[in-house]
């Protein structure tokens, strides 16, 4: 506090003594008699303000942050022109809040909802019972000016075998099973997701606070070097290096602001609903004790819903074979009828049966073809086990790394950082040590900081992935329950 009131102090002393220019620029007050030092260059303004650039203005307008909070965001304004009412929302930017819109809104969770509402009408379908067949028949009609030689009506009816019905409902419901799965895959990709891209925005967020916080410290460090040109204590290049330092800095601040604009508009994507841009509430720090590996895999090979949609796919090929293998068993075709028979002035019936001989077709084919289905889909099992624990690899290293780097920056880097920039402020207030020393220091602090923050962001959204089944991609198309290549419905499913 010490520090920001004094620089606020220098700040003023600074923009005041630049208003009375040219004398300021010209002549040191503190500079020997007799000695005149060149008037330094002009510090740069801002290039533009955000307000040119993007409707929502700038993030941090006339904010100065002490980083103390810097773990948890502030506050967020919700705007009056939202796509939802607050009475559906009540501005809740905190993760379980957007969960809850994701699982309301994501359009791909419906899709998969849909899949398993198409497979059950499939099922209805197949399972249905042939509809008979009414024929009117009349023979010789108009022969020597008569109504004909015979006038009737017969029904036919299709009497299905060997419980082929039952066996292609079975095999339709077993996909239903597998679309079941598939939704809870859906569910973890959108949930990950929307995790994912909370922990990056929340961290975006606290990177733009680093940001401004590094700004203030360019200007004063630009403040600096402006006073010791002055005083005869530094040259002219200095004082460009530091406008330099300046206008990079105020570059990085605009960065920082359109890159949490960009990941809070990603986020919204994936809730499916349009919000005003705000800080999320949230922190970045993990909870809870790091998952092993052992655990991740074990949990991994057990639970995986990419593998039970696996399983359940060999269980629905399995059906499929099951019903193919009857389907050259023949179904009896039964036909009864009366009418009237005008040659000999006297009703008759008629009657007879019909059954198919599967002498050369026996449906050998396409049973081979569903066994062949069935074999690729248990190599196809082995095969997503190996490539889980192919991902499993790659992203727990990935989150192991920046676990254990984000703790260390936590419990030493960070925490030595801080003591140094204290010892240097406590020494410049001794007069044991220059400002710009002090300025270095705190720069220095503010820079570990910013990376403890990138490597807690990289941590969650790892840790999200282990735990989640390596699922991801909200807003992909939820998948059939159908494996490309394996056969499908006929015209009349079975």
């Amino acid at each position: 506090m010490v520090l920001r009131n004094f620089n606020r102090s220098m700040l003023a002393l600074a923009v005041a003594a630049w208003c009375a220019l040219p004398v300021w620029g010209q002549i040191s007050p503190t500079a020997e008699p007799g000695k005149n030092f060149l008037k330094p260059p002009p510090m740069p303004e801002a290039p533009y303000s955000l307000q040119q650039l993007d409707a929502t203005g700038p993030l941090f307008p006339g904010q100065r942050y002490d980083g103390s909070d810097f773990l948890e965001a502030p506050a967020p304004v919700v705007s009056a022109e939202q796509a939802i009412g607050a009475e559906t929302f009540g501005g809740d930017y905190s993760l379980p809040g957007m969960l809850q819109l994701a699982s309301a809104n994501n359009p791909t969770l419906r899709q998969a909802q849909l899949q398993i509402s198409a497979q059950t009408a499939k099922a209805l379908q197949a399972g249905l019972y042939p509809n008979p067949i009414l024929n009117y028949i009349g023979e010789q009609i108009g022969v020597n000016g008569t109504a004909g030689e015979f006038q009737g009506m017969s029904v036919q009816q299709r009497f299905v075998t060997a419980q082929k019905l039952q066996l292609s409902r079975e095999k339709y419901m077993r996909r239903a099973h597998v679309s079941e799965h598939q939704a809870m895959v859906q569910q973890f990709r959108v949930c990950n997701d929307v995790r994912i891209h909370f922990y990056r925005t929340l961290a975006s967020w606290q990177i733009a606070v680093m940001r401004s916080e590094l700004l203030k410290t360019a200007e004063d460090m630009a403040v600096t070097a402006r006073e010791l040109y002055n005083q005869g204590q530094a040259n002219r290049p200095d004082v460009h290096r530091s406008n330099v330092a300046l206008q990079r800095a105020r570059l990085d601040v605009l960065q920082a602001e359109n890159h949490y604009r960009e990941q809070f508009r990603r986020l919204t994507s994936l809730v499916g609903v349009e919000l005003a841009v705000a800080p999320l509430v949230g922190q970045l720090m993990p909870e809870g004790e790091a998952i092993t590996y052992d655990e991740a895999l074990a949990s991994l090979m057990t639970e995986s819903p990419e593998l039970m949609v696996a399983r359940a796919k060999l269980a629905a090929d399995g059906a499929a074979l099951r019903r193919e293998q009857v389907e050259w068993v023949p179904d009896i075709v039964a036909r009864g009828g009366s009418g009237y028979n005008f040659d000999a002035q006297q009703a008759t019936a008629l009657a007879g049966v019909s059954l198919e001989i599967p002498l050369f077709d026996r449906n050998q084919g396409t049973i081979r073809q569903a066994q062949v289905d069935m074999m690729r889909q248990q190599s196809e099992i082995r095969r997503v086990e190996l490539e889980l624990q192919q991902r499993l690899a790659n992203t727990y290293q990935q989150y192991l790394t920046s676990l254990q780097m984000a703790t260390e920056y936590g419990r030493v880097i960070v925490p030595e950082s801080k003591l140094a920039y204290e010892g240097f402020l406590k020494s410049y207030k001794d007069n044991r040590v220059d400002w710009p020393e002090v300025l270095a220091a705190q720069h220095e602090y503010f820079d570990v900081r910013l990376t403890e923050i990138q490597q807690l962001e990289e941590a969650r959204a790892n840790e999200v992935l282990v735990r989640g089944f390596l699922l991801h991609g909200g807003l992909m198309a939820a998948e059939g329950p159908t494996p490309p290549g394996h056969i499908d419905a006929v015209p009349k499913p079975r």
